[in-house]
């Protein structure tokens, strides 16, 4: 005679369980909600859900787009996983072209061309929004998009306000301008301008056009770079220099800032550290990667300090002993750093240093991490068919 089946769990001690499944893999939670009624009744409360986030933290990475050079065109219409996830479906363009420009709080910002679409991959939210105002005549730009909701903690934004700050280089002028968009009044502000009365700028012009003969034709060239939330501004890079150009969302007005000194290499990121309170730069150099912060709110002038140092010799592979690491992206919140070789795009967890190859070799300028709780239960492109049959 067979035993008796073992009694059911309470609901309590299925939802210790459950909240305890790690969301960089959210197949586990899925599955799970697969198993009986009960556990999907648990996983899609909305209790479970607000629970589930507080507990984790920030949250987690499942997957990346990424930005290139405009000489090098526009990358693969693809939106790969960094877990055993399938890739997201890049949205349809309706023929027009795309360029995915940032993933912030949830959403996805891309250059519909003209206009732009923000995004949400896991409720297939969408919001069309109209070009950027006449008056940026841009040769380059960049943009960011970021969470407007009032007492928001970023852990999971959904369905809220958002904003979209656009910052680019003049066609004709050498200016840098930005104008930013609001969800909730629906129209772009007058954009504002960096121009020569900003002092840092003035000089950084002045020496570039007594680099040698060329310089006369100098142009503050915005990198198509993933732009840095941090506090209440928005910061950028320029080409020449890696310098860094500052939208303060408060005041409406753009500055610029000197980079940390001896980092003129060509890949970096930009980002968020200290919990939020401080602008990391990072870089390689040699086979090293170094990060400096720098404060942001405070009073006193603010001066670049080593941060972290990390040797990567013999981490990341290499095809050749000529190849070089370049630093193309950083996930803040989660810790993660994208890194190319001619092996391939790499991303690091550097509180455990374990690395992890996410797609294979190609051009790479700037990873755009998209980051988001994925639960069942609050809609999405994925559900319980799309999951992989090895595992």
């Amino acid at each position: 005679m067979a035993p008796p089946p073992p009694p059911p769990l309470i609901d309590d001690v299925t939802t210790e369980i459950l909240l305890r499944l790690p969301p960089d893999e959210p197949e586990h939670l899925i599955r799970a909600a697969l198993v009986c009624k009960p556990w999907l009744r648990v996983i899609c409360d909305a209790g479970f859900r607000r629970s589930y986030r507080d507990l984790h933290g920030a949250p987690p990475l499942l997957g990346f787009l990424h930005r290139l050079m405009v000489f090098q065109g526009d990358p693969p219409a693809r939106f790969p996983s960094t877990t055993s996830m399938p890739e997201f479906p890049h949205p349809g363009s309706g023929g027009r072209r795309t360029r995915p420009l940032d993933c912030r709080h949830g959403r996805v910002l891309i250059h519909m061309v003209p206009g732009f679409l923000v995004w949400d991959p896991v409720t297939g939210d969408r919001h069309h929004l109209p070009p950027e105002p006449e008056e940026i005549d841009w040769l380059i730009y960049s943009a960011v998009v970021l969470c407007a909701a009032d007492g928001c903690d970023h852990l999971d934004c959904r369905g809220g306000p958002f904003r979209v700050v656009f910052a680019a280089t003049h066609e004709d002028k050498d200016i840098i301008l930005a104008s930013v968009y609001s969800s909730e009044t629906g129209e772009w502000s007058l954009p504002v301008c960096l121009d020569n009365t900003c002092e840092i700028y003035a000089r950084h012009t002045r020496e570039a056009r007594a680099d040698g003969p060329l310089g006369r034709f100098y142009t503050p060239y915005l990198q198509p770079r993933r732009g840095a939330l941090v506090g209440d501004a928005v910061y950028f890079t320029v080409r020449r220099g890696n310098a860094i150009v500052k939208y303060d969302l408060g005041k409406d007005r753009l500055s610029m800032i000197d980079p940390p000194q001896h980092c003129l290499v060509h890949g970096i990121a930009i980002t968020a550290v200290e919990n939020c309170t401080s602008l990391g730069f990072t870089c390689i150099q040699g086979s090293t990667l170094c990060t400096w912060a720098r404060k942001v709110d405070t009073e006193e002038p603010a001066e670049w300090v080593q941060y972290r140092v990390i040797e990567l010799e013999k981490t990341i592979p290499v095809t050749n002993p000529e190849d070089e690491l370049s630093v193309v992206g950083f996930a803040e919140g989660v810790g993660v750093i994208f890194v190319c070789s001619g092996a391939g795009l790499f991303m690091i967890k550097l509180n455990s240093g374990q690395v992890k190859k996410v797609d294979e070799p190609g051009e790479y300028f700037s990873v755009l991490p998209y980051m988001s709780f994925y639960l069942p239960g609050i809609g999405g492109g994925h559900d319980a068919t799309d999951l992989p049959h090895n595992t």
